[in-house]
C-alpha cells in the first residue's frame, strides 16, 4: 500500500507541476505559492474536520523549520518550473537524495581521524554516486545555458538542495507521531505566508476567472501529493518506495512532451536519467548502511 501512495504523490506533485507552468502565464510565482497554500489550508482543513484530527500541535517549533525549508524550496521550484521544461525542473528537484548522500559524505571526511579503525574508503561507493549525480547535472543544465535559462537552472538545483532538509524534518514528525494531516495543514499555512510577503514585492496581476480557473488545481494536487507521500514515509519507508518517488520524473517528463512539446536534447536525457540512477543508487547504499536512516519524501 505504501508503493500506491509514493506513485499517487509523485502523479499528483507532476500533474501540479502542468498547472503551475499554465498558470506562471498569467501569474507571478509569488501569486502561485500563495494560493497554493490558502487552497491547500482549506482543503486539508475540512480533511481533519471530517477525520477529527486535531491540529493543535505540541512541536511548533519543528513544524515552524519545516515550514520554513519546505516554503524556501516550493517557490524555487515554482520560479524553475515556470522557466525551464517541466521535466528538467522536476528532476533538479528530485536531486535531494543525492544532496543526503553528499552531505553523509562531506561529514565522513570533516569528522574522519586518522586513529580511527574504520576505512576511510567506505564512502566511496556514495561519493560515486554524489559525483554522478552531479555530472548529470551539468549536463542538464547545459541546453539551459544554450538558451540562457542557466539562473533558471541554478534555482531548480537549490530547490532540491533545500528540500533534502525538508523531506528529513517531514521523517522526524513521522517518528514523534504527528499525524500527516497536521504536518500538510501547517506546512500550507507557511506557503500562504510567504506568498502573501512575495506579493508585496512583486505585486499582484490582473484578475481574470478563465485564467484563475489554474490556481485551484494547483493547490489542490500539492495537498493531494503532500498528503500522499507523507503517509507513505510516515508509515515507514521501504527501498522499494523510497526509488519510486522518481516516478515522478516519468510523469513529468509525458507532460513535457505530450502537453508543452519541450525540446529537451539528448544529452538532457541523458543527464536525467544519471540523476535519477545515482539518486536510486545513494538511497540503497544509505539504506544498506544504516537500515532505519529516513529516506525522502517529494
Amino acid at each position: 500500500m505504501q508503493a500506491l501512495w509514493m506513485l499517487l504523490g509523485a502523479a499528483f506533485f507532476a500533474t501540479m507541476g502542468v498547472c503551475v507552468k499554465f498558470g506562471s502565464a498569467y501569474f507571478n510565482f509569488a501569486e502561485l505559492v500563495f494560493y497554493r497554500g490558502v487552497v491547500g489550508i482549506v482543503f486539508i482543513g475540512v480533511i481533519a474536520r471530517q477525520q477529527k484530527v486535531s491540529l493543535r500541535t505540541q512541536y511548533p517549533g519543528m513544524h515552524l523549520w519545516r515550514s520554513a525549508v519546505g516554503v524556501l524550496s516550493l517557490c524555487a521550484w515554482f520560479y524553475a518550473i515556470a522557466h525551464l521544461p517541466l521535466a528538467t525542473a522536476m528532476t533538479l528537484n528530485y536531486m535531494s537524495s543525492v544532496w543526503v548522500a553528499a552531505f553523509l559524505v562531506g561529514g565522513a571526511l570533516i569528522n574522519w581521524n586518522p586513529q580511527d579503525k574504520r576505512d576511510p574508503w567506505s564512502q566511496g561507493p556514495l561519493a560515486l554516486c554524489v559525483i554522478a549525480g552531479f555530472v548529470g547535472v551539468v549536463m542538464m543544465l547545459r541546453p539551459t545555458v544554450e538558451q540562457n535559462q542557466i539562473f533558471a537552472g541554478l534555482i531548480g538545483l537549490m530547490s532540491g538542495f533545500v528540500a533534502a532538509f525538508a523531506y528529513m524534518q517531514v521523517m522526524a514528525l513521522g517518528r514523534i507521531g504527528e499525524p500527516e494531516t497536521r504536518t500538510v495543514f501547517y506546512f500550507a499555512i507557511g506557503t500562504a505566508l510567504a506568498g502573501l510577503v512575495g506579493m508585496g514585492f512583486d505585486g499582484v496581476s490582473e484578475w481574470d476567472w478563465q485564467h484563475a480557473m489554474w490556481l485551484l488545481p494547483v493547490g489542490l494536487f500539492a495537498s493531494l501529493g503532500q498528503l500522499c507521500m507523507t503517509r507513505a514515509y510516515s508509515q515507514g519507508a521501504t527501498l522499494v518506495v523510497a526509488n519510486l518517488q522518481y516516478s515522478g520524473i516519468v510523469f513529468a517528463a509525458l507532460y513535457s512532451l505530450l502537453l508543452f512539446g519541450d525540446d529537451i536534447p539528448l544529452i538532457g536525457w541523458a543527464g536525467m536519467a544519471l540523476i535519477v540512477a545515482s539518486g536510486m543508487a545513494a538511497t540503497l547504499l544509505r539504506a544498506r548502511a544504516a537500515p532505519n536512516a529516513p529516506a525522502e519524501e517529494h
